[in-house]
């Protein structure tokens, strides 16, 4: 039997935080609570969580730096809580390496499928593996091992860094719309999010672009989507 994934919730509403916990066990996790950023970096060290549920406005600490502090550990996947829809506080936490954000209120239902699409991208199927790719003299991947060298050098990518990566790569030469991109990536879910595409596009641009502003491995298709350069026609 495949073990339970462990979710640590981390927010200062006990209540909300215990309804939280309810509902994801009875779904089949297995659920940590913490009610403060320290609690929460004294869990994470102790537990080992497979993903964090991180509320932003907390007394202690707030979760932005907690989420940095996570970050400077690994890349643990992390879905933040908030009860602002303003755009500059999702983008800022995803800015800060977070996954996903869920706005409160949420449902149950809600909250359950954006973990698990969360943890389905955080994992390679091994028919999402490769070997080492050459895209020229100044770029190399390898799926396989989650590795990325731009001019010789190891560039750490976040999960979904690497499954947007693959995609485009896997497909190189062609062109991806937004609908695609964000179906094989985030999941049928996200069909309302297209704002990750763009954001996403942009991380890994300032990771392996020479000059992100004039991008020559991801390409723009404007009003269409993104086409990865056709490296192996480059190099034949």
């Amino acid at each position: 039997m495949e073990a339970k994934k462990k979710i640590l919730v981390v927010d200062d509403e006990r209540g909300l935080a215990k309804i939280i916990r309810l509902n994801l066990e009875q779904d089949g996790f297995e659920v940590v609570e913490a009610n403060n950023g320290t609690q929460a970096m004294e869990k994470l060290r102790t537990t080992l969580p497979d993903l964090i549920l991180l509320d932003v406005m907390m007394p202690d600490i707030d979760g932005f730096t907690v989420l940095k502090m996570i970050r400077e550990i690994g890349n643990i996947p992390v879905i933040m809580l908030t009860a602002k829809g303003q755009e500059e506080d999702k983008v800022k936490g995803l800015e800060l390496g977070a996954d996903d954000y869920v706005t409160k209120p949420f449902s149950p239902r809600e909250l359950t499928s954006r973990i698990r699409a969360v943890l389905r991208r955080g994992s390679f199927s091994k028919d999402e593996e490769s070997g080492q790719i050459v895209v020229d003299d100044r770029l190399t991947i390898d799926f396989g091992k989650h590795e990325v060298w731009v001019e010789g050098e190891l560039v750490q990518l976040r999960p979904t860094e690497y499954r947007l990566l693959y995609h485009l790569v896997q497909n190189a030469g062609w062109v991806l719309t937004h609908d695609q991109i964000l179906n094989k990536v985030w999941g049928y879910e996200y069909e309302d999010e297209p704002h990750y595409v763009r954001l996403y596009i942009n991380y890994l641009r300032k990771k392996i672009e020479v000059d992100p502003s004039d991008p020559q491995y991801i390409l723009t298709e404007r009003g269409i989507g993104y086409r990865f350069v056709d490296y192996k026609r480059k190099n034949s």
